[in-house]
């Protein structure tokens, strides 16, 4: 199974009066967005299941893909690593899954399937980690297969 950890693109610090989830991208956040919506598309399958945080960014982020996409409560910037895994169906799912979601919750998902513990591992705004689950001679691995940052598409 593949599992892509996209985080949302730069968004706009908290205004007065706004809730966190109301957050909307910059201007460099939309560029971010549709950059890397454009390399994903030129890589993902077309059975991959896509999922969004209810956050506005996040929103903002998936929509340069033009793909369906699930909104996910447990996807929001207060959801736990184990409800993002559930909602990917990890490591069960029989089609990648593409998760648009936040910090700390990527971060802390990618180190305890590469490294085995939960650590504070920083994906920067609009990045991408893509891993792999896969067993060989008995022995569960999961790959990093890619890193991918917007500035550098």
């Amino acid at each position: 199974m593949d599992l892509i950890l996209w985080r949302h693109a730069e968004a706009h610090v908290l205004r007065d009066g706004q809730t966190d989830l109301e957050r909307a991208l910059t201007p460099k956040g939309e560029r971010q967005a549709q950059r890397m919506a454009e390399w994903l598309n030129q890589r993902m399958a077309e059975s991959t299941r896509v999922l969004a945080s209810p956050a506005l960014r996040a929103q903002q982020t998936v929509r340069p893909l033009a793909r369906h996409f699930k909104t996910v409560a447990a996807l929001a910037p207060d959801g736990s690593v184990e409800g993002m895994l559930a909602a990917a169906r990890w490591p069960e799912s029989s089609e990648p899954v593409l998760v648009i979601g936040h910090q700390p919750m990527l971060g802390l998902a990618a180190a305890r399937l590469l490294a085995g513990s939960e650590q504070y591992w920083p994906i920067r705004k609009g990045a991408l980690w893509w891993l792999r689950h896969r067993e060989r001679e008995g022995v569960v691995q999961v790959l990093l297969q890619a890193v991918q940052g917007p500035d550098l598409l």
